[in-house]
């Protein structure tokens, strides 16, 4: 059966499939990343890999160690922190990037960590960069760290691929930052939740290396998984001079010329009948300068209509992973002219690596910026995260070109951030207000949406091998939750997040009392929750999986789920079904209940739920569902990862 670029790169990368097994969409494998990269949060991930009493890192070669968020901190605390952290890898052989060295998506693609056809993961939600180099980039959460430091191995399940063609060539002034903001408002509907983007088109010759960097970035505030990007003549051209930097630096081995013939002979690419979930198409040359925000990535404007408010601002930034790199700097650079940083506005530049900023002070960019009145930063995360100096203040507005903007993110939640191009930044930090650079072109009517979905090929339902100590089925009532974006704070509030003394008797009393504060009351051990569609989004506390649990919730079938919320729930054992089409029919059935304002619904029928076939069976009609594999079983046989990682070590 045809298979997507990403299906064979998780293919190449999955260990324990069956006999001529192929991974498709929906499958649950056991991957072997090639790198998993942390930053800060290391010393988090140290904690847990601890606790789990592994003696040693299985393989060293596989993590990467980079110090970028909270790198102006330099108080007693933090720096002791980064001293832990430096002496864990060298005890380990593990190979770990200090503050100042830059960004650690930067690091990771400046080092050659990422190549094409690769699998890298980081504990960072923008890892999604990586596909612009025609590697899969996903995040894993903390948990799935340690356990990679313990096992070298991950579980995922392969998402869906939508396909988007990028046709035509951008118009001068636009770039690909523009690009991204246009598909993240023009698609805001779900259109690619959870899914990894395959980009393609006539247009993507025309991206360089940057831009398709930024366009990976972003594809995380799009709601995707991943974003890929083909591997190319852009791309071979970009790990030739990644191959000479490291040569340069004494590194001989990690891109070598059989890899780069490889590549450039055999590049990685889709099956021609290759089975797509939806096509989007975007004409570039309708696309212009463009705005979003505030609070909000969705919330889109053109530039030209977006100007005419004179927006005044206060605090600009040319900062993070998103747009920082020697392009964007040159590019705000050049929009300077001569002229200097408007009375009572303050603009931060901070290199997204220190190579780069060395290379932008050799090209001038850094000076030109310096000159103008900008305040430089060392190279890291800092205002993008909300961390260090130049953080917006109550009453403020900042433009920025970072990939966020939400609410109290880059400072006061009284504030207002708005993201765009770092040539419009550096225009409107000039100015004083919201607007670009001279000479540019604005107008235009904008793009229309181009979305088809592409139904699955329906297949025959192949049998599961139930393994011993799994069930294979389970029989018990529905708990019908008739809503979509059931976010975890109204399944496990804050109030009970940070507290080191919650029992799981109080955990079962205040699940979903932000929600539905009568739900506890109505659960009966066994019960099942079926509920819409991004179950689970929201923060990444596992308490909103292991409250569920202590309340005696057998298992949640959803329409999909938040994949953070998903990984949460299965690395504590905690069992969760995808089924859109049961999803739909109950919700359905109890739409007159939910539009009465009840918020927790007792459905009438038992549901009948087969592993073995994949499939739950409602009212004598039988849904099916992506199947709970080998790797899913293991761990909730165990009865979570961390004592998986436990027994596998007697």
């Amino acid at each position: 059966m045809a298979q997507t670029v990403i299906e064979k790169i998780v293919q190449s990368h999955a260990v324990g499939l069956n006999e001529n097994q192929e991974v498709h969409c929906g499958d649950y494998v056991t991957l072997v990343p090639d790198h998993v990269m942390t930053h800060d949060n290391t010393s988090a991930v140290i904690g847990k890999f601890k606790g789990l009493g592994v003696p040693k890192i299985k393989n060293p070669n596989q993590p990467v160690f980079t110090l970028d968020h909270n790198i102006q901190d330099l108080g007693h605390e933090n720096q002791a922190k980064y001293k832990a952290i430096a002496e864990f890898a060298a005890a380990n052989g593990v190979d770990a990037y200090p503050a100042g060295r830059g960004i650690g998506h930067q690091v990771m693609i400046e080092e050659g960590y990422v190549q094409p056809g690769g699998f890298c993961v980081a504990s960072d939600s923008h890892s999604n960069t990586y596909g612009a180099i025609g590697a899969l980039g996903t995040p894993v959460v903390r948990t799935d760290a340690a356990a990679l430091w313990a096992l070298g191995s991950v579980l995922w399940q392969v998402p869906r691929t939508v396909k988007v063609n990028l046709n035509g060539k951008m118009r001068p002034g636009v770039t690909g930052k523009d690009v991204i903001i246009t598909l993240c408002g023009l698609y805001d509907q779900g259109e690619v939740l959870n899914a990894v983007i395959e980009f393609g088109g006539t247009g993507v010759v025309g991206l360089t290396m940057e831009e398709r960097l930024t366009v990976s970035n972003m594809t995380t505030e799009w709601g995707a998984l991943a974003g890929w990007f083909p591997v190319d003549g852009i791309t071979i051209a970009h790990m030739k001079d990644r191959q000479q930097w490291l040569k340069d630096h004494g590194n001989t081995d990690r891109i070598t010329d059989e890899k780069i013939a490889d590549w450039t002979n055999n590049p990685p690419a889709s099956d021609a009948d290759a089975w797509f979930a939806a096509e989007i198409n975007l004409d570039l040359a309708t696309v212009t300068p463009h705005i979003c925000g505030p609070h909000s990535v969705q919330l889109t404007s053109s530039l030209d209509e977006f100007s005419q408010k004179k927006m005044a601002i206060h605090k600009a930034y040319l900062v993070s992973c998103t747009n920082s790199r020697l392009g964007d700097l040159e590019a705000a650079a050049a929009v300077v002219n001569g002229a200097k940083v408007a009375d009572g506005v303050e603009l931060y530049v901070a290199a997204a690596s220190q190579p780069i900023q060395e290379q932008a002070e050799a090209s001038g960019a850094w000076g030109t910026l310096l000159e103008a009145g900008a305040i430089p930063l060392p190279p890291g995360c800092g205002p993008c995260i909300g961390l260090g100096v130049g953080l917006l203040e109550d009453g403020q507005v900042g433009i920025s070109a970072t990939n966020r903007n939400f609410r109290g993110r880059m400072g006061s939640r009284d504030a207002e951030a708005y993201l765009a191009s770092p040539a419009v930044v550096t225009a409107s930090a000039l100015a004083g207000y919201i607007t670009g650079p001279e000479g540019i072109e604005l107008a235009g009517e904008g793009p229309t949406r181009d979305f088809k979905e592409i139904p699955a090929q329906d297949a025959p339902a192949a049998a599961v091998e139930i393994l011993n100590g799994f069930p294979s089925g389970h029989e018990g009532r529905a708990l019908v939750l008739p809503t979509n974006n059931l976010n975890t704070d109204g399944i496990y509030s804050k109030d009970y997040t940070y507290r080191e003394d919650v029992t799981k008797e109080l955990m079962a009393q205040v699940v979903m009392e932000n929600y539905d504060p009568d739900f506890a009351g109505q659960v009966l051990a066994g019960d099942v929750i079926v509920s819409g569609y991004n179950f689970g989004t929201g923060s990444s506390r596992e308490q909103a999986a292991t409250a569920l649990q202590a309340a005696g919730i057998q298992m949640v079938i959803a329409g999909s789920y938040s994949q953070t919320y998903l990984r949460n729930a299965i690395n504590n054992g905690f069992v969760c079904v995808e089924c859109p089409t049961l999803s739909d029919a109950m919700l359905a059935a109890y739409k007159s209940e939910a539009e009465a304002g009840q918020r927790t619904i007792v459905a009438e029928d038992i549901l009948n739920v087969d592993f073995a076939a994949s499939s739950v069976t409602w009212r004598g009609q039988a849904y099916r569902f992506s199947p709970l594999g080998k790797p899913v079983q293991e761990v909730v046989i165990a009865g979570g990862v961390e004592n998986q990682v436990r027994e596998s070590l007697k």
